[in-house]
Order: structure tokens, then sequence, then C-alpha cells
């Protein structure tokens, strides 16, 4: 029979359609019921009385207020009289008292609950256990003043937790007693180990012991509120017990290792019992199994390999996971196995999911699981068949069961009959509860296996943490330079005390992850091999020279796995989409696939597991080069050839990579080039404008390079990476300007070689330009020209004539657009050197050309050329005529200026309305030119 998937992964997709099967069938009818009693539902009946208003608080809350108020106000009466008017009295009257007033508060809830008075029956409950302890503490006050406190409490609490137990059972309808009783059971034990003279041991055992009482209180009582009481006490008590034992592990490991080890079964056992506590309980249960076996270690191995003992241990207790299966022993009690997968009892037809994820729905009376096809008169199911009952059995377990008859359902061999490994009987309500695995052995259920490996592994985690600080120093110590670069010193080395047993956890650690064929497994193993060969010379203090050739050979093996992680995939899954269910082959093993129902919604594709891994390596690889270079500065050689390396390592990942690794690498690559160039320059002791010069290669080959490189996205940043180093290039050249014009005029070649390609033309070529515009004006200033016009010309000439040609391509474009910024470049620094300029000469061209430009923009009705003529031959003229107006000025009599303003202001409101249509007239002739 050809599967399309493992038998395994079929049962559970098989038992997790027929479990959706049943729940869209319970729908059906449920549908079905209402549409019946809509279709032949009575006539209308009359409308429905409007509601009455909601009180702001119901007559139960109030009384329940009063009630609580009134057994509180006595419990302090009945405190205060114990305490304050106790010597008043007689020793009869004392008892007397004491013993009518606390029978008359036990005995009168039995007469109110006659009555249905539960409320106040509490209340007056709560006050009897209150008087019994205050009888209590007069019973020792009075009869036994001489006996120990502590002991007289142990006892005293362990007689009136057995009293309110007998009270509770008695009277089951009161909620206090019950969980009071639990409460009070918490102390007899405690109170007596600290009344003995026990020490902190004798108490965690005391309290241990005490914790095991209240897991058997949670698994056996009925009541809700016990319960949680008696979880509490089991947390607080056993959480005690622990941590002491963990404290002894470490000051007396065998004493502490009895403790954990007994808490760890007691945990282990409830955790077994019960499945909706059962991942918490066995997470504690494997942190103390794990704490009492590396406690032991630790005394018998040297304090380094402390550490990876408890590694060891809690690998081992994580790989049960796994293999959590243990013997089995014959046919189980009726009732008393733990269900491999989640058990559901019977008769509540509810659902308890499988061990491999499946679900199971429940039938009143089931046993066992029943078969996946048609069972036999006589029970019987094929071979092989197992499908979800009362709680869904391992793959090929099998098999039905009577209600309340405990007789276990017939199969074939190997399928799980009884003696095979099958576990059938009447349990609880007549459903058996059992597991069975194929291999004829008890499987631990999935929530105990969880909670035991989730404890193993966060154990392993905390000891891979541990061994993290050799890895950090291996990275970042170079970095960390405290030594010239090329003085053939090295850094002093760190963490010389440090246990080298830590690369032996990442050791351990990588083998245990490369071992789980799942992603997140090969994605840790990855990651921990190359923080393992990080560690390695700081661990075992290796030389200068294996420490360097160690890194170079881990950037390059993690950079190959980045180009080709296919090695490592094998034994991984395929991706599924998130929303949809895995598909399979359609064929004689599963007809279901055509009519199964399946989710349409369209998903997000998962991540590749070739790309999640290769990005791993890349990572690490991509770390391990910097950190490499940066360990080569201490030596001159040792610079040239790492550099080299990474050059020639980035290269192949920028050729042979995909994605975005190509993209990296190859700006990884420039970069290395850059350092190369800067190194060689250095060794030859160039000066820094020769620097410069020599930086301006890597721009140069960039852009030629960029011109054959695909894809586009590579060649890109490429092309920038180059281009950003043509930066610190200018920056060297700073203090020569000579040399910085050359560089800038290179930079402007270099740039408008780029622009003969098409789709760098827009681009290079404007940077081209601004380059060669900074090297003339480098060059201008470098010979002391101080005219503003040598400096402006160059970009006023070329901004016109592009303005002109966009003009003619476009006549609707602006004049501002095409020719405001090319006049502005010069006729503004002209106008502001006119104005400080003593000779005639300057303000005379400039008057004569913007009195071109101004009849140029007034031919062709330009905007622009007429404004910006117009307003720089003004205030030239302004500026010429000034000297002579002031003279003029004050050579005229003082009262003249003033009437020839009175008279100016007189003609022109004798003409205003004259005057503002000519000023409209002229605005809109002005807004009409382009």
């Amino acid at each position: 029979m050809d599967n399309s998937l493992p038998p395994a992964d079929e049962l559970v997709l098989v038992d997790r359609e027929l479990a959706q099967l049943d729940a869209r069938r319970s729908q059906l009818l449920a549908r079905r019921a209402w549409l019946l009693q809509v279709l032949y539902a009575p006539a209308a009946s009359a409308a429905p009385r409007p509601r009455p208003p909601v009180a702001d608080a119901t007559p139960r809350s109030a009384q329940n207020v009063l009630l609580t108020l009134g057994g509180t106000l006595l419990t302090i009466a009945a405190v205060a009289f114990t305490l304050v008017s106790w010597g008043s009295m007689g020793i009869g009257g004392r008892a007397a008292v004491l013993s009518v007033v606390t029978s008359a508060a036990l005995a009168a809830p039995v007469a109110l609950l006659r009555r249905s008075l539960v409320s106040t029956a509490e209340s007056v409950a709560a006050l009897g256990l209150v008087l019994m302890v205050l009888d209590a503490y007069a019973l020792h006050r009075v009869a036994l003043p001489e006996t120990d406190g502590l002991g007289y409490s142990a006892v005293a609490a362990a007689v009136l937790a057995g009293a309110w137990t007998a009270y509770g059972s008695a009277l089951p309808r009161l909620r206090v007693p019950l969980p009071v009783a639990v409460v009070a059971g918490q102390l007899p034990l405690p109170l007596g180990a600290l009344a003995a003279g026990g020490g902190p041991t004798a108490f965690a055992w005391a309290a241990l012991v005490t914790a095991a009482a209240d897991g058997a209180v949670i698994l056996w009582a009925r009541p809700r509120s016990v319960r949680i009481t008696a979880v509490t006490g089991a947390v607080a008590l056993g959480g005690w017990a622990l941590l002491t034992g963990g404290w002894l592990s470490l000051t007396s490991p065998w004493s502490g290792a009895a403790l954990l080890l007994a808490g760890a079964a007691v945990t282990l056992y409830v955790s077994w019992r019960a499945p909706a506590l059962a991942v918490g309980t066995a997470a504690v249960a494997g942190l103390a199994t794990l704490t009492a076996a590396g406690g032991l270690l630790r005394a018998a191995v040297p304090a380094d390999w402390a550490v990876p003992g408890y590694v060891l241990c809690a690998l081992a207790l994580a790989s049960l996971w796994r293999t959590g299966t243990v013997p089995a022993t014959g046919t189980g009690a009726a009732g008393t196995g733990p269900a491999d997968a989640g058990v559901t009892e019977a008769g509540t037809g509810g659902a308890g999911p499988a061990d491999a994820g499946a679900a199971g729905t429940g039938a009143a009376g089931a046993g066992a699981g029943g078969a996946a096809a048609p069972a036999g008169p006589t029970g019987a199911a094929p071979a092989g068949a197992g499908a979800p009952g009362t709680g869904a059995a391992e793959a090929g377990a099998a098999g039905t069961g009577s209600a309340g008859t405990g007789v276990p359902g017939a199969g074939p061999a190997g399928v799980g009959a009884v003696g095979g490994g099958a576990v059938g009987g009447a349990g609880r309500g007549g459903g058996g509860r059992g597991a069975s695995s194929a291999g004829g052995g008890f499987r631990l259920p999935q929530g105990v296996r969880l909670g035991l490996a989730g404890a193993g592994a966060g154990v392993a985690a905390l000891g891979v943490v541990w061994a993290l600080p050799p890895v950090v120093a291996g990275l970042l110590g170079p970095m960390a330079r405290t030594t010239a670069v090329w003085s053939g010193e090295h850094t002093g080395r760190v963490l010389t005390s440090y246990p080298a047993t830590a690369a032996l956890v990442l050791a351990v650690a990588v083998a245990a992850l490369a071992a789980v064929p799942r992603l997140w497994g090969r994605c840790g193993a990855l990651a921990l091999a190359w923080a393992l060969l990080t560690a390695l010379p700081v661990s075992l203090g290796l030389p200068y020279a294996a420490t360097l050739a160690l890194q170079l050979v881990t950037s390059a093996a993690a950079l190959w796995i980045a180009v080709r992680p296919g090695p490592l995939t094998p034994g991984l899954r395929a991706p599924v989409r998130q929303g949809a269910e895995p598909e399979t082959g359609a064929g004689p093993a599963t007809p279901w696939t055509s009519w199964a129902p399946r989710r349409t919604g369209a998903g997000t594709p998962a991540v590749e597991p070739a790309t999640l891994l290769g990005w791993c390596a890349y990572a690490g690889g991509l770390a391990s080069a910097v950190s490499a270079v940066a360990l080569a500065l201490d030596v001159r050689g040792a610079t040239f050839t790492v550099l080299g390396v990474v050059l020639v390592l980035l290269t192949g990942v920028a050729a042979l990579g995909t994605d975005a690794r190509r993209v990296v690498a190859a700006v990884g690559a420039v970069l290395t080039g850059t350092g190369l160039v800067c190194a060689v320059t250095a060794a030859g002791g160039f000066a820094d404008h020769w620097t410069a010069l020599a930086l301006l290669l890597v721009p140069a080959v960039t852009a030629a390079v960029g011109a054959r490189t695909r894809p586009r996205a590579v060649a890109l940043a490429v092309e920038i990476t180059g281009a950003a180093v043509a930066l610190p290039a200018f920056g060297l050249a700073v203090s020569r300007p000579a040399f910085l014009a050359l560089v800038l005029a290179l930079g402007g070649v270099i740039a408008a070689a780029t622009a003969v390609r098409p789709e760098r033309r827009r681009f290079a070529s404007w940077t081209a330009a601004a380059l060669f515009l900074l090297a003339t004006w480098v060059r201008l200033a470098d010979w002391e020209v101080t005219t503003p016009e040598a400096y402006t010309l160059p970009v006023t000439v070329p901004a016109l004539v592009l303005g002109f040609l966009r003009r003619r391509r476009d006549t609707e474009a602006s004049s501002w657009t095409a020719y405001g910024p090319g006049l502005a470049a010069t006729l503004l620094p002209s106008l502001l050197a006119a104005w400080t300029d003593p000779e005639w000469l300057r303000p005379l061209a400039l008057g004569v050309a913007a009195l071109a430009v101004t009849l140029i923009g007034a031919r062709f009705r330009l905007q622009a050329l007429l404004v910006l003529g117009g307003v720089v031959l003004a205030l030239d003229g302004l500026h010429e005529l000034a000297p002579y107006v002031v003279q003029v000025v004050g050579a005229l009599p003082r009262w003249l200026p003033p009437a020839l303003a009175g008279l100016l202001l007189l003609a022109l409101g004798a003409t205003y309305e004259q005057r503002l249509r000519d000023a409209r007239r002229l605005r809109d002739r002005v807004a009409r030119m382009r």
C-alpha cells in the first residue's frame, strides 16, 4: 500500500478528520432541531411584559452582606470575650459559656439548612469554627499551660482539621468547613517538626509530606473550593520543600537529593493522574530530578565539570519527549492506568487529545478507541486501525469496552489486544482509562512528556547561556583594541580563568539539536556550532596564528553553508502554508482526500528551511569575518592576507548566492576592497592626498563592474557603495586644494562615464555636473580668484542652455523654472558685489546686462526675465543715483521736501482711480507672462 504520508502522520490526519466530521454532525443536528421548532412553533403568544428595572443590589447580595457583617461582629465579640473578659469568671463559668456557645453555633446550621437558609447557616457555621479555635486556645491557657506552644498548636491543628472535615462531610451543603479543614491540615506536620527541634531539613520533609497529602486531596476531593485550597497549600509547602532541597543539593548533596527525588515522585504522580496539571507539575518534577542528579554529580566531579553534568542530565530528561515509553507489566487495572493521550471520562461526550495530536470523542459507556473502519459483529477491527474513542490511543491500538463491564474488545495481533499492551476496563462512570504503545509498553502521557522535556530543555538552555561568555570574548575581543595597528603586539587575553568545559557544553548542545529533525533544531545546531568555533580560541588559549586561521575557516564554512545550505536540510518536512491543511495524494489508501473539508483561505507561505538556514549561517559568517579583520590589524602581513581572503569569500557569495544575501555580500566586498586599498597606501607611506587619489579606484571599479552585473539590485548596491567611498576620498584631499580639485574632477569623469548607461543617466549626469562645478570652484579659489562672476557664470550658462532646451520641448513650462535659477545664480551675487564695489565698471556692466534681460523678457513675454532684470536694474540704478540724490536733498531748503511730498500725495489722490486701474492692468499683463 503506497501511502503519501508516514502511518503515524496519516493516523493523526484520519483522527482529526473524523473528529471534525463528528463536530459538524452535531452542529447540523442542532440546526435541524431549531428549524423544526421554528416550522412547527405555536401561534405567536402575547407580547412579553416589560421587564422591571434592575435594582442596584439583589436581595441575595444584600443578605450576604448583612450575614457577613453579623458574623464578623460576633467573631470580634467572641475574641474580645476570650482574651479580655476571661478573668472575671470562674473555671466553671468559663467552660460552660464556651461549650454552650460553641455547641449552639455548630448545631444551629442543621436547623437552618432544614429551612433552606443556606447563607445564614454558612455565617453561623463560620462563627462556630472560630469558636472552636478559641476553645483550643482557652484549653491551653487553663488546663495545659505547661505544654509547649508549638507542639500543642500542631496537635490542636490536627484535631481541628479532623473535626472540621467530619463536620463538613456531615453537612455537605456548607461550603466553609471543608476548605478551612484543608487550611488547618497544612499546620500539624510543619509545626510538629519545629516543636521537635528539627532543622530546615526536617521542616522541609514535613512540608513535603503535607504537600503530598494536598495532592491526594486534589486528585480525589470533589468540591472545587477544597481542591483550590489544596492546590494553594501544595504549591506553598511543596515549593518551600523543593527550594530547601535545592539549597541542600549545594551544601549536603545526598540529603538534598533524597528530598528532591521524593518531591519529584509526588509531583510526577500528580501530573500522571491530573491531565489538566500535567505540564506544570511534570516540569517541576523534572527540575527537581535534575537538581538532585546534578547536585550528586557536582559533588563527585571537579568544579569545572559541574555545569556539563547538569547539561547532560538535562538532555537525557529532554529526550523523553521522543522516547517516553516504559515497559508494560500486563493488563492495567480497571480505570487506574493513565491515558496515553488526553483522556475524557466516559459518559461525558467530551473529546481528549491523542498522543499525536488527534482528537477523540467520548460516548456514554465507551472504553478505549474504536476502529477507523466499521467493526465486525464481534467488535474486531482491521489490523493497524485505530480511531479516537473516549481518549485516542497510540497508533495501532484498538479495542472497545462495554459500558461498565470492564471487558476489552477483541482485535487481531499487533492491534493492541489484551496482553499485547492494550489496557482496558471499566473506569469511573463506566469508561476505561489506559494507554498502550505498539512496542508493548506504556507511553508517558503527552502532558507529562512535555513538562519533563521542557524542564530538561530549560536547564540545558541555561547551561548554553553559561557557556556564551567565551563566545562573546572571541567575537568582540579583537575589536577592543589596546595596541597600535601593525604594532605586532596583541591585546591581552580575557576570561583566562573561565572553565574550558564551556566548549564541551556547546558541543553537546550542538549534537543534541542536530538530532532533532526540525527546522528550529537545525538552526539552533548551526548557531551553536558557530559559537563553539568562535569560543575555542578563548577556551583553549590558542595562539594568534591559530586563532586567526580558525576564524577564517569558520567564516568560510559559514558563508559556504549560506550559499549551499542543502546538506543541512535532509529530513526536514516541507513547509506548509498557514491556514491550510497539508495536502496528500489521492489514492486507494486515502479515499477521504476527495471529500474531506479543507480551508480555502489564502495562507502565507512558510519560510523555506534552506532560506532560514542560509541566513543563520550568513550572519555567523559575516560576524566571524569582521572579527578576523579586526584581529588581523595586529600584524601587517596578516592584514593583507585576511582582507584578501574575505574579499574572495564575499565575492563568491555575491556571485553564487541568492536573494538579499547577494546584495549584502556585494556591499561587504566593496568595503573589503576599500580596506585593502587603504592598507596598501598605508604600507607604502602615501600622504593623505595620494590616498584620496587611490581611493577613487574603488568607485571606478564598481562603476565598471556594475555595468556587467546582474541582477540590478546587486549592481545598484555595488555602485552606491563605491560612490560612498568617494566621500572620504574628498575629505582626505581637503588639505591640498589642487589635489581636491583633481579628485573632484576625476570623480566627475567617473560619474560622466556612468551616465552613458541609460538607466543611470539622470542621476549620474547631475552628479558629474556638480562634481565638475565643484572642481572648477576649488581651482578658482586655489588661484585666489575673487570675482564672483568667475564662480557664477559656469553655473548660469549651462542652466540657461538647459532651460532653453526645456522650453523648446515644453512651451507651457514656466520661465521661473527654466531660466530663474540660472539668472539668479549670476545676477544676485553680482548685485551684492556691485553695492560694495567703489568702481563704476561693475555697476555699469550689471546695469547693461539687467537692461538686456528686462528687454528680452518684455519682448518674449517671459515673466522671470522681466521681473529679475527689472528688479536688479532698479536696485543697481538706485545704488548709482543715491549719492547725487543725497547731495541734491542736502542743498534744498528744509521746507521743500515736505512740500513736494504733499503735492505728490495730492496728485495721487486726484488720479487715484486711474492709477489703480493702471496698476491692475500692469499686474494682469505680468501675470499673463510665462
